[in-house]
Order: C-alpha cells, then sequence, then structure tokens
C-alpha cells in the first residue's frame, strides 16, 4: 500500500463510467450488491460525450439545415444560415443533459462513486490515483471486478492528433468554424457519418481509403446506396490509398496519399492512378478505427493478459481468464457498439449477484448514422448458407413505400434473411430512411424465434416506413402485394 493511502472494500468494482460500466453498476445497485465505480474523466464515457451523441446531434443539425436547402421539389425554397458556435453549444447542452443524468441514476441506486485512474495492484486490488495536484491516491480491495475502459481513437504514423491541422472524431465533433476543405483518412462508419455532416455544412470533403469501397464489413448494395448519397452531397473519394504524410502550408495543409500496398485492398479505381495524390485542405480527419484502452490498468498485477488485437478475451459470461475479473464493451472486443457494452455490463451484474445470465449475440443489431441510415441484425445470405441454412430472402424496395415517398427519401431497401424449411428469420439488411430504428423490430424477431409468417401476418400501421419490413417478410414468402415476387 502506497505511503498515505486509505484502504477500503467493495463488493463490486467497476472502472471505467461509459455505457458498459454504468449500466453495469446500477443493474448491480439494483441488485443488492456494494458497488464501487470509477471513472476517470466523464460520466458516460466516450459515447455520451466524445461519440455516439455529440455525432447524431450534428448529423440531425446539419440534416436540418441541408433539407431546408434542398426541398425547393416540395415548393420549399430557403437558404438556411449556421451559426456554428450555438449548434455546438446545442450539442453541448445535450451531452450535458445526459451526463449528469448518468450520475444522478448511479447515486439514486447506491453506487459510490470515485473520480480517478484504478490500476491492479493484485488480483483482488486497486490503486486508485485521484487527478489534480495533490490529490493523492487511495486503495480499494474487491471481491468482483467488471473492467470497462472503453477504446480511444486509433492514431496512424505520421498523423498524431494536434486537435488543429490533425483531428480525431472527438476533435472533430467540436470544431469552432467550419472547414473549407477537408480530408477525411478512413471510410468506415465514422469517417463517413463524419464526411456527411461537414458536406452538409459546405465543406469540400476529400475520402482516402486503403480499400476498395466505403464501410467494408457490409455489403455491396448496402454500401452502394450510401456511397451514392455522399457523392451527391459532393464528396469525393479515391480509394486504393493510404495517407502517408502532410504538410503545413500557408493555406492550410497538404496531405499525401499513396498507392495502397496489394495486401492493403489496392483498388481497382486507383489502378490508373499509380502516383501519389497531393490533397491540399484546412485540416485532415483520421477515423481509421479505434483501439481498447488496457494500458492504464497494470493488467499483470490482475493476471490478465490482452490478446493480440489488445482486447480482454471474454466467455459468454462475461468473465476473463481470472474468473471474478469482468470485462465489458470496446475493451472487451468486437463489435464494438455501445448498446452491445450495455448488455454486457447488464448480464455481468447479474453474473456477479448469482443470477443465471449471459449473452447472446445472434440479435446483436448494428446501425450506421450516414445518409441513409444502415441497420443490420444476425446473418446475411451468405453467412447463412454457410451456416447450413436453405436461406429464403425478401426484399422490399423504398421506392414503392408510400411513406417514403411522402418524406422524399425513397433510396435503400428493407432485406430479411430467413431459414426457409422453418421459416425462422435469422437476419436482416436495412438501407434507407430509419433504418436505425426499423432493425429493432427485426431484431426483436431473431430474439423471439419469430418466423415470416408471424412478422407478414402483423397488422402493420399506413402508411408508414415499418410496413417495408411486413413487405419483406412477404415476398419472402412469395406473396408481397407491393413489389413484383421472386
Amino acid at each position: 500500500m502506497v505511503v498515505g493511502d486509505v484502504t477500503t472494500g467493495t463488493d463490486l468494482l467497476v472502472i471505467g463510467a461509459g455505457p458498459g460500466g454504468y449500466v453495469a453498476a446500477i443493474r448491480a445497485g439494483q441488485l443488492g450488491l456494494d458497488v464501487t465505480l470509477v471513472e476517470k474523466d466523464a460520466y458516460g464515457g466516450a459515447c455520451l460525450n466524445r461519440g455516439c451523441i455529440p455525432s447524431k446531434a450534428l448529423i440531425t443539425a446539419t440534416s436540418l439545415k441541408h433539407d431546408a436547402a434542398n426541398a425547393e421539389e416540395m415548393g420549399i425554397h430557403a437558404n438556411p444560415a449556421v451559426d456554428m458556435t450555438q449548434m455546438m453549444s446545442w450539442k453541448d447542452d445535450v451531452v450535458d443533459n445526459l451526463t449528469g443524468g448518468v450520475e444522478k441514476l448511479c447515486k439514486a441506486n447506491g453506487v459510490n462513486l470515485i473520480e480517478g485512474t484504478a490500476e491492479f495492484s493484485g488480483e483482488n486490488s486497486v490503486r486508485i490515483v485521484h487527478g489534480g495536484e495533490g490529490q493523492g491516491s487511495e486503495s480499494l480491495d474487491f471481491e468482483h471486478c467488471i473492467v470497462a475502459t472503453g477504446s480511444r481513437p486509433i492514431q496512424i504514423p505520421g498523423f498524431e492528433f494536434d486537435g488543429e491541422h490533425v483531428l480525431s472524431s472527438e476533435h472533430a465533433l467540436s470544431l469552432e468554424s467550419v472547414p473549407d476543405e477537408l480530408v477525411v483518412v478512413g471510410a468506415g462508419y465514422i469517417g463517413m457519418e463524419l464526411a456527411s455532416v461537414y458536406a452538409k455544412l459546405g465543406t469540400d470533403v476529400t475520402v482516402v481509403e486503403m480499400l476498395d469501397d466505403v464501410l467494408p464489413p457490409y455489403e455491396a448494395d448496402v454500401s452502394r446506396v450510401v456511397k451514392k448519397h455522399a457523392k451527391d452531397l459532393g464528396v469525393e473519394f479515391h480509394f486504393g490509398y493510404s495517407a502517408s504524410d502532410w504538410e503545413e502550408t500557408d493555406d492550410g495543409i497538404v496531405v499525401t496519399a499513396s498507392p495502397a500496398a496489394a495486401d492493403g485492398g489496392q483498388a481497382a479505381e486507383a489502378e490508373d492512378e499509380a502516383e501519389a495524390l497531393e490533397l491540399e485542405a484546412d485540416k485532415v480527419l483520421v477515423a481509421v478505427g479505434r483501439s481498447p484502452v488496457t494500458d492504464t490498468l497494470n493488467l499483470e498485477a490482475a493476471g490478465l493478459e490482452p490478446n493480440e488485437q489488445g482486447f480482454l478475451e471474454t466467455d459468454d459470461r462475461c468473465r476473463t481468464d481470472v474468473e471474478h475479473i469482468m470485462a465489458v464493451g470496446d475493451v472487451a472486443g468486437e463489435p464494438m457498439l455501445a448498446h452491445k457494452g450495455s448488455k454486457e455490463g447488464q448480464v455481468a451484474a447479474e453474473v456477479v449477484a448469482g443470477e443465471p445470465s449471459a449473452v447472446d449475440y445472434q440479435a446483436m443489431p448494428a446501425a450506421v448514422f450516414t445518409e441513409p441510415e444502415i441497420g443490420t441484425v444476425g446473418l446475411t445470405e451468405a453467412e447463412a448458407e454457410e451456416q447450413g441454412f436453405e436461406p429464403a430472402v425478401g426484399k422490399f424496395p423504398f421506392q414503392a413505400s408510400g411513406r417514403a415517398l411522402t418524406t422524399g427519401e425513397t433510396d435503400g431497401f428493407v432485406r430479411i434473411v430467413a431459414d426457409e424449411p422453418s421459416g425462422f428469420i435469422l437476419g436482416a439488411q436495412i438501407v434507407g430512411p430509419e433504418a436505425s430504428e426499423l432493425v429493432a423490430e427485426l431484431s426483436l424477431a431473431i430474439e423471439m424465434g419469430a418466423t415470416l409468417e408471424d412478422v407478414a401476418s402483423t397488422v402493420h400501421t399506413h402508411p408508414t416506413l415499418a410496413e417495408a419490413v411486413m413487405e419483406a417478410a412477404e415476398n419472402a414468402l412469395g406473396h408481397a402485394i407491393h413489389t413484383l415476387n421472386r
């Protein structure tokens, strides 16, 4: 024990107050455990403070501006002015409201809150270093621990974040002015969401991606719709390139992008462009993914070791190799989704309390808040075939949806994948308006073991976008009304 430390004890220690950690702490408090939650930065973690919530706030604000300025077909003519300071202030108010709510909920459920950085000093103890000069430290003994330290943006060589010229996603969510030109490195979901945000604000956006398409995990017909919309917004793409260097100029910066190595995804679109590109910009946003935060934990002292990707491997009850130490959220591996972390946090707390709880990832949805949105859950057709199913696939285009037509957003579709012999729904892919909301119905269908008949025979309100889900199920059965059956 460090001289001057005060040692206390707790049933359950939770390290990190993001969506995984604070949910675990609250659920454990509800179950009667003595819970201590340690957070070094801000309650709500990266999601509420520097990720999910602020990005969606800006997506909403910039979409409102863009839609108002492009509604001539509806007889609306406008040229909205953007007050960037006020927009960021509104975004910050949304964040503050939610993070303040998290702290109140924790306290209301009897959770002991400690501000500081926790590192293991043994298998059943941590040292907590408090921030600020002269704040000191304390030691804490625990019976169980849940690690929920989250993730941070990945830096690439030569592009260390400075917040001025080289931005992380966190920096891009707090700019005080709209850049005239922006280079985005990475066409994953973070890069594509933020590229759309700034394109709608009038920025000339160029995306550099070493692979041959946007949103690599998604099927081509899904990502194609998003790429088309981004191009319509004026976003320029260079596939098969990686950012290799940058330098400051009198007018801003110049980013050098070199052809990617063959094993990095040399793209067909870049075959005729063997030379490096020099891209002028005001700023460069590096959005190539996130890495788990484990370097602050002194894992060796607890007998833990991350895998090659830096994650703490867990079983379906969120237990690591050290059974009384658990891991949830981004630090526990892909998919790195806030709602996945929350579910794991809930399960971990219940396991500590002796409940028969486990995580089932079969119905874990994912969403991308691009324009249009993407919502997916379960298996694709190809994945279903690989697992030995006989897939029945139904599809319904939003161009045939009355509600979609009334919103002016008709690109995209709902696709349902089911097991043909049994009718059980295995997965769904949605790209189009409100996809992040529509996917919930199909997540529930998979969770409860629903069939195509169950969804198709459920009466859906008219006119709604949700009718597209019903029609896709009917299409898989061969009797859709408002689209041609396969």
